[in-house]
């Protein structure tokens, strides 16, 4: 069976994706790309849109593992509560097509691709571009970033595989 992870990085403005797999020892750059919504859409609207683009995604790729990368608390609560009506739509997503779901936070996703936990944006960025040299340098880190979280959900999901709880 083959592995499909479609990593996200959750964001109200942009929204960091990619689809990975893996065949045999070789990783697969499916898709990847950034997800932007209108500011001028209602919150509902977003939220449609949302499900309706990775809902198409999961059921395009056949994806079985869908990895997200924790938010941390920033200076915004606002922003913080509105990353949680993406995430949940990504749970239910999860649920609805049957796929795994594996979280980790910024820390470790850095440590799985720089093996520096402590790492910024841009030595992501670079390694990941290493990687994947026939992909075109993204305007957004959000993109790199989510291809690194697909990357930690190919690498590391048996042990980092979501309880299933909160």
């Amino acid at each position: 069976m083959s592995h499909v992870v479609m990593g996200v990085d959750p964001g109200f403005s942009v929204t960091g994706f990619s689809i990975v797999c893996a065949e045999g020892s070789r990783v697969r750059l499916y898709e990847c790309g950034g997800f932007t919504m209108s500011r001028s859409l209602t919150l509902a609207q977003r939220i449609g849109l949302f499900h309706n683009f990775f809902n198409d995604k999961i059921g395009y790729y056949h994806v079985n593992v869908v990895a997200l990368e924790t938010p941390f608390l920033g200076k915004n609560a606002q922003n913080f509560l509105k990353l949680g009506y993406l995430r949940g739509m990504l749970y239910y997503l999860h649920n609805l097509h049957g796929t795994e779901l594996c979280e980790f936070s910024p820390r470790e996703v850095k440590q799985a691709i720089t093996g520096y936990g402590a790492a910024d944006k841009e030595q992501v960025a670079r390694l990941i571009m290493r990687l994947f040299p026939d992909l075109t340098t993204p305007r957004t880190y959000d993109v790199t970033d989510a291809i690194a979280v697909s990357l930690c959900g190919l690498w590391r999901r048996p042990a980092q595989r979501l309880a299933g709880g909160l």
